[in-house]
């Protein structure tokens, strides 16, 4: 792969000034060019007779130039007619005319492509594509399928607009195509019946068909999944290998309990996800495991079971969720299951007095704390465990690789269980986890009712804060959600503030309301939802905080304003926070989408939410209308970036990568 490993500059055709444009355009190597793909293909493969090119279509012919002239005045223009023995017609550039009229000659060769439209009577093509045919030569910007690609204003004034960015390629793959070398095994090529490298990246740019060119796409995709595959693959089979982790012991005494003292059964879900874990930690290298469990399926109670295990065998256990908001409520509900036990829990959070954050510090490093929860504050250089034996990582998509890797490091190879309730598809699972064993929890505990689901217009505001009215009187809670806490100038949707305002004094006067968002100091923040949880405010305006673990289950009603501007995964994880009790609970979706475009997009989106509560559906669904690097901003969770590869259309391609590379390290 060395040769694709050539700068940009040193490729025929690239100069100073096109090489700085290209890079703008993260062009920097032959590589890089040569992965940079059409955007799209125009099929010119049908050549007509002139006589026969039909009005208002797009066609390609070929003939010889019979007459040019320059046009001046206000609206100068180069014509030029271009003649096969049947008939001619009339070639008309408003752009560049002046260079034009010196670039050809009467009796050229020309191969033309464009839209056929009639003037004065005449049939014309306006600024048609064209290609000088010399003897037997590719025909690359006509007469076939044709690569057009996405290039910046920059690109296009260094003469690099498709047609000369398809000359550019023509003249790499010529150079170079011949020496690059294939990044598959060629038993493994032929196997999947596959071009080499070189080939399909020459098939890519210049197909003879569409199905070509979409073959030689696969080709490529299947290259770059495949390389990233066989190093996951290669790093968890590292993994496996280096037993110079902790084996713990099962559990005989802290897990029976916990489970005893429960006032419910744990669904069969949780049981098994417990036992898939528990048998991990009992070998000796390190679990690095990641549990995956829709809204409200009982995450906690699977990863503190995972916790009490290595409590039990003298180790320390440290849980880390990404707001002090989730981090507390995690302190408090494991506080009331553990401390029966005789176990202390300490909770670490970012803002605390210095004596009693200096209290927390000693009772960590000596041992005596037996579970650690908090946010971010539990990787600070000043904590230090006396012997953590497993870190537990709630909502770990909202943290950084450096962040995890930060609390894994307070131990001495500790075992890792990484948790989310944001539901990912098994392709962005199978790229963004690969390297861990994976447990699902697919099951929701008994006596959940579904949440009913309503897409409304923002003209029924009225009738649903009568109804949210309604359930407040019942002795129900409601949340109302924006996206935004300060009225922008840019966007027309109220923010939390503005709507606080006119709720509290408006159609929910009778009742106390509070306002909750992200840049409330902590402590108002925990206040604020402590009077919540004790029903002491009926009705909580909120941006998305509360997007992620709040659990109060008297709030039967979740009305989401302007729910166009939100995610699927994100309302999906807004309506969870409803339904959390035996009363049934409702969602409220109001969209402020306009006619057009957007009211069709938001409205496919937003039927999904009332058609389903599966979150791994609606999660695909998400995936396949907002693309990988949307789906919660998976840019900044390591996400690798492909060129060829697309996470959406390639699961099929993804998995048969995963299985070939996993085949090729287990062999070696």
């Amino acid at each position: 792969m060395e040769i694709l490993s050539t700068p940009i500059e040193n490729v025929k055709g690239v100069g100073a000034k096109r090489a700085s444009a290209l890079k703008d355009a993260e062009i920097l190597t032959l590589g890089d060019l040569l992965y940079y793909l059409p955007r799209r293909y125009l099929d010119r493969t049908q050549i007509l007779p002139m006589a026969r090119a039909p009005i208002g279509q797009e066609v390609t012919l070929i003939g010889q130039v019979s007459q040019t002239r320059f046009i001046p005045g206000s609206r100068p223009r180069f014509v030029m007619v271009v003649a096969d023995e049947t008939d001619d017609i009339t070639c008309t550039f408003f752009q560049g005319g002046r260079y034009l009229q010196r670039n050809f000659t009467v009796g050229d060769e020309l191969a033309i492509s464009g839209k056929v439209d009639l003037f004065q009577g005449r049939r014309q093509i306006v600024h048609p594509e064209y290609e000088f045919i010399h003897g037997e030569g590719r025909l690359h910007h006509t007469g076939g399928v044709i690569p057009l690609y996405t290039t910046s204003a920059d690109m296009k004034e260094r003469g690099l607009r498709s047609r000369g960015f398809r000359r550019l390629i023509s003249e790499a793959l010529d150079a170079f195509a011949e020496r690059i070398e294939d990044d598959l095994p060629a038993p493994l090529r032929q196997r999947l019946g596959f071009e080499e490298l070189g080939a399909s990246l020459r098939q890519v740019h210049f197909p003879a068909s569409l199905a070509e060119a979409e073959r030689a796409r696969q080709r490529l995709a299947f290259g770059e999944l495949f390389a990233f595959q066989l190093r996951l693959a290669r790093r968890r089979k590292k993994n496996n290998e280096q037993a110079d982790g902790i084996a713990f012991a099962s559990s005989e005494k802290l897990v029976p309990a916990l489970w005893a003292s429960l006032p419910f059964a744990p669904t069969r879900a949780q049981r098994r996800v417990v036992a898939e874990i528990a048998a991990q930690m009992q070998r000796p290298q390190v679990m690095n495991r990641l549990v995956q469990g829709d809204v409200g399926s009982g995450k906690t109670l699977v990863g503190l079971s995972a916790m009490l295990t290595a409590v039990e065998n003298g180790y320390q256990a440290a849980m880390m969720a990404p707001t002090e908001i989730l981090a507390e409520q995690h302190f408090f509900n494991i506080q009331a299951l553990v401390e029966p036990l005789g176990l202390t829990v300490v909770f670490l959070k970012g803002a605390q007095r210095k004596a009693l954050r200096q209290e927390l510090l000693t009772v960590i490093e000596s041992g005596a704390a037996h579970i650690a929860v908090g946010t971010h504050a539990l990787i600070q250089e000043q904590v230090q465990f006396a012997r953590l034996g497993l870190a537990v990582i709630d909502e770990q998509h909202r943290f950084g690789v450096v962040q995890r890797g930060a609390l894994y490091k307070k131990g001495a190879k500790p075992d890792l269980l990484v948790m989310t309730a944001t539901p990912i598809p098994r392709t962005l699972a199978l790229t963004l986890y690969g390297e861990l064993d994976v447990s699902v929890i697919d099951e929701l505990p008994p006596g959940r009712k579904p949440i009913r689901t309503a897409l409304r217009g923002n003209d029924r505001r009225e009738a649903i804060f009568e109804f949210a009215g309604d359930q407040v009187r019942q002795g129900r809670q409601v949340y109302v959600v924006y996206p935004l806490i300060e009225e922008s100038e840019k966007m027309d949707y109220k923010s939390a503030v503005e709507a606080y305002d006119e709720l509290r004094y408006g159609p929910l006067a009778e009742f106390t309301v509070a306002l909750l968002h992200g840049r409330m100091a902590a402590e108002e923040k925990a206040a604020v939802m402590e009077d919540f949880n004790q029903n002491q405010i009926q009705i909580l305006v909120c941006t998305t905080v509360v997007e992620v673990g709040v659990d109060v289950p008297n709030a039967t009603v979740m009305i989401i304003e302007h729910a166009e501007r939100f995610g699927l995964a994100q309302l999906h994880q807004l309506r969870g926070r409803v339904g959390r009790g035996g009363e049934q609970s409702f969602c409220i979706l109001i969209s402020y989408a306009h006619a057009g475009a957007e009211l069709a997009d938001s409205r496919e989106r937003l039927q999904t939410m009332e058609r389903t509560q599966n979150g791994f559906e609606i999660a695909e669904k998400d995936l396949q209308l907002r693309g990988p690097g949307e789906f919660f901003g998976v840019r900044q969770a390591g996400m690798p970036t492909f060129k060829a590869a697309d996470l959406v259309a390639d699961g099929a391609l993804l998995q048969s990568a995963r299985e070939e590379a996993m085949r090729i390290v287990d062999s070696e």
